[in-house]
């Protein structure tokens, strides 16, 4: 039975699905942010989707992960960051505008500022205004994926910007996991055998994807405003492996979460094979 799959529209994602129908994929693609693809997992309605690491811990009992891809930073992510005209010390009790898109760099922020920052109360105000377009721009303010790329490049010099991939490695010296390749447990029942071959036909996109960044970079829409070198150093500062050490800074998150009761307990991971 051919697989639903999610696919993050951001620019990171490229490399994994860029090569996919020739690498033999032929199932249904369902695109959107994050949080919209996190509620599609969840009932059932994608077999298959890289999903943000906390909606894992959310759920591990309807979920299985692909080992070995990810997308996470070891160091900048360039693509989730905090915009702010005071001080990280001094947001205590402050409203910072988040968008909504990802629950997990919301989470992120959240254990950063009260792990490390000794912020007792981190206050988070969601809006659907495009905070990075209006003239008068609400500070502080927390944008992920293209939108944070965009809002760099415009906001340098005019506010502080914090990398928070850049901050969380600062501090704890492991990668942070962003997203999982996660796998709804119902879809095993019908489809095991097609996840099996969508392991290797997205191990053989990624390898094509980074054999040819520069072809790549040349035919995909995002470089009429990133350009075509600024796609290609992006793509490289992000990891897109799931190795052990990894699996360490997932673990010290899921940690994290659970000290300050954004989840209920660690979740076991638990890989298809």
């Amino acid at each position: 039975m051919p697989l639903t799959v999610g696919h993050i529209t951001y620019a990171n994602c490229a490399p994994f699905f860029h090569y996919l129908g020739e690498s033999g994929f032929s199932g249904t693609i369902v695109k959107g942010v994050p949080a919209e693809l996190n509620r599609l997992l969840s009932t059932g309605k994608l077999d298959i989707c890289p999903s943000s690491s906390i909606e894992y811990a959310f759920n591990p009992s309807d979920y299985l992960l692909l080992p070995g891809h990810s997308i996470s930073s070891i160091g900048p992510v360039q693509s989730v960051l905090l915009f702010t005209d005071m001080p990280l010390s001094e947001l205590n009790e402050i409203p910072i505008s988040i968008t909504g898109e990802s629950a997990t760099s919301v989470a992120l922020l959240q254990v950063l500022l009260q792990e490390f920052m000794n912020i007792s109360k981190v206050v988070c105000s969601k809006t659907d205004v495009p905070l990075e377009r209006s003239q008068e721009r609400s500070l502080p303010m927390l944008l992920i994926g293209d939108r944070a790329l965009k809002a760099r490049k415009k906001l340098t010099g005019s506010c502080t910007i914090i990398d928070l991939g850049e901050l969380w490695y600062h501090y704890t010296g492991l990668p942070f996991v962003f997203a999982l390749w996660i796998v709804h447990r119902q879809s095993l029942t019908t489809k095991s055998c097609e996840i099996r071959a969508f392991a290797n036909q997205l191990t053989t996109s990624r390898e094509k994807a980074f054999l040819s960044l520069a072809e790549m970079a040349h035919v995909v829409s995002e470089r009429e405003w990133m350009g075509e070198e600024g796609l290609i150093e992006y793509w490289r500062h992000v990891s897109y492996d799931l190795d052990p050490h990894h699996i360490e800074g997932l673990q010290c998150f899921y940690l994290l979460l659970e000290k300050y009761g954004l989840i209920d307990k660690v979740p076991e991971i638990t890989f298809f094979e």
